[in-house]
């Protein structure tokens, strides 16, 4: 019954945290190519940007999945 239990959360705490930046990072890359489509000659500072956001959204995902693996390392 525990272990059933610790395998939920674990599920949980992993599906969130994809979820969450899964959507943010499909939102920023509109929005960046919305951007470069109006102004060209910012392309290159747009890019730069969505890349490092990109980086920081994709920490987050990390961030669930190390903790899953805590939970499930409780079983």
């Amino acid at each position: 019954m525990n272990s059933g239990l610790i395998a939920i959360a674990a599920a949980i705490a992993i599906s969130v945290s994809t979820i969450g930046p899964g959507i943010g990072q499909g939102n920023a890359a509109s929005k960046a190519m919305e951007g470069m489509a109006r102004q060209p000659e910012a392309s290159g500072s747009i890019r730069t940007s969505l890349i490092l956001a990109l980086a920081f959204m994709e920490a987050l995902t990390i961030y669930g999945l190390l903790i899953a693996i805590m939970i499930v390392g409780q079983i």
